[in-house]
Order: structure tokens, then sequence, then C-alpha cells
């Protein structure tokens, strides 16, 4: 049987901006949990990965407060992942420390979903999706709020993947 990182399947990237924290000056920045906003949106962030059918093998989680409790409100609002890892790479990663994280991804897993911070989630959006006319490509490299998620299809393995390797499928910002 072939290895299947040898395979040439269809792998989703799921990129998930934290939804919103209680503001910054009120304790130190890893322990910032939710705010009442963000708890609706990181929810409705559940339900839209629910309606579209996307069902995580693997959550790639920052450590922090808010990345826990968003993944928290959408798993109770029905978004499935089959595992959860928390990886302190995560915070305050940019573009090359997330690619270092997804590289590490076992090659037979098909859907990720990343939950992050900004800047690094908007980022790394933006350098694997295809140049492209989307109109949701504009709204992605202009602006990418809290519980911004951004859907990636690739045939790339995790390992290799890099610039451009990536189909932007959808960019949403789900409000609760």
């Amino acid at each position: 049987m072939a290895d299947p990182s040898d395979l040439l399947i269809d792998r989703t990237l799921v990129l998930l901006r934290h939804a919103k924290a209680v503001p910054p000056e009120s304790m130190p920045d890893l322990e910032r949990p939710l705010a009442d906003r963000g708890r609706a949106d990181a929810a409705a962030a559940g339900r839209y990965l629910v309606a579209q059918g996307i069902e995580a093998e693997l959550v790639l989680c920052s450590p922090s407060i808010r990345t826990r409790e968003t993944w928290q409100y959408a798993a109770e609002a029905g978004a499935v992942a089959t595992d959860v890892w928390y990886d302190r790479r995560i915070y305050s990663a940019g573009t090359e420390e997330l690619l270092q994280v997804i590289y590490d991804v076992p090659a037979e897993v098909r859907t990720v979903v990343v939950v992050g911070h900004a800047p690094g989630i908007p980022w790394l959006a933006d350098e694997l999706a295809l140049d492209g006319t989307s109109p949701n490509r504009v709204e992605l490299t202009q602006k990418y709020p809290t519980s911004g998620l951004t859907v990636l299809h690739t045939t790339s393995r995790w390992a290799d993947l890099g610039a451009d390797d990536a189909d932007l499928v959808d960019y949403v910002i789900p409000r609760g």
C-alpha cells in the first residue's frame, strides 16, 4: 500500500482568529478570557463549520485562554474535532512559525483547524491563498477581525505547504 504522505489527497485547512477577548490591560495577555460577544461569535464560528460540513481531524490551538475558549464555544455549538493539540508555538507566531506547527501534522490528516492570533493567522491566510479575483480575497488582505475564519483547500502535503499552495474557499466573520 502507498504511503499516505505520497498520495495526492484533498486537504482542508481552517484558520480561525480567536474571538473577542476582554481588554488587554485587565490581566496578563495569556490569561485573557473571551468577552460576552466573543463567546457568541465563537459559537457562531462553530455553527459555520457545522453548516459547511467541516469536521476537523485535528485542531491546533494556542494555549492562551481566549483561543482555548474560542474552540470550546465552537465545539459546544457543534464543531467536531477528533483531536486537539495545544501548541505554545502558535502564541505570538508569525507565518513561518505557524507553518512549522502545520508541518508537524501527520500526513494522513485531511482536515486541520488552527486557532490562533493576529497578525499570524491573517498573514498565513494571505500567504497560502492563491492569488485570485475572489471578492473574499480583497477582504482577507484588508481586514481580519476577531473570529475571522478562512477555509483553504490544498493537495499539498502538510510538510510541503507554502505560499500560494491553497485555494481560498471562503473567508467569513461569524457573528453571534
